[in-house]
């Protein structure tokens, strides 16, 4: 596993690998943002995965996104599973930056397509996926434990080829 982070500026969070230290500030801002949060053990299990990312920025933590990969009989799949920004920090770009890595973490993992749900009325986070090249998929009926409806939203990730010989 390599360890990356991303700091392309000082006004930029800085984007890295969420740890086992980290698991309590993530999970308070699941707890603000989300009417129905992931419970505190749903992190622990994502703590081996190199798209779980936290940005980190004045000393704390900003935001988290919590993505991987699903072994497919084609081209693996990459999930989005779970993306959340303090409630003080958001409109700052910290949500864009947290997908945007995380999808750069999953096309270099060789994924073939990645996916996420999303609440049928969060028009903001619809938004911003559709803005990053998701576009819906289906619907998925009374998906939340409230009975909302989700959106499956799915992209191709943009392959490049690294150490192009030509």
């Amino acid at each position: 596993m390599v360890a990356t982070s991303i700091t392309p500026d000082e006004d930029s969070p800085l984007i890295r690998e969420a740890t086992r230290a980290d698991l309590l500030s993530i999970y308070r801002i699941e707890t603000q943002v989300f009417e129905q949060p992931w419970p505190y053990p749903a992190f622990e299990g994502f703590l081996a995965e190199p798209n779980f990312l936290i940005a980190a920025a004045n000393g704390s933590i900003a935001g988290f996104i919590v993505a991987d990969v699903t072994p497919t009989y084609g081209r693996d799949l990459g999930h989005i599973k779970d993306l959340a920004v303090h409630p003080t920090a958001q409109g700052n770009g910290i949500g864009r930056r947290l997908l945007q890595r995380a999808v750069l973490g999953l096309t270099v993992e060789g994924v073939g397509r990645i996916k996420l749900e999303v609440r049928k009325h969060n028009s903001r986070a619809r938004r911003l996926y559709r803005s990053e090249g998701f576009e819906p998929v289906t619907r998925l009926s009374g998906y939340y434990d409230d009975g909302e409806d989700a959106i499956v939203m799915a992209k191709q990730p943009e392959q490049t080829h690294i150490f192009d010989t030509e």
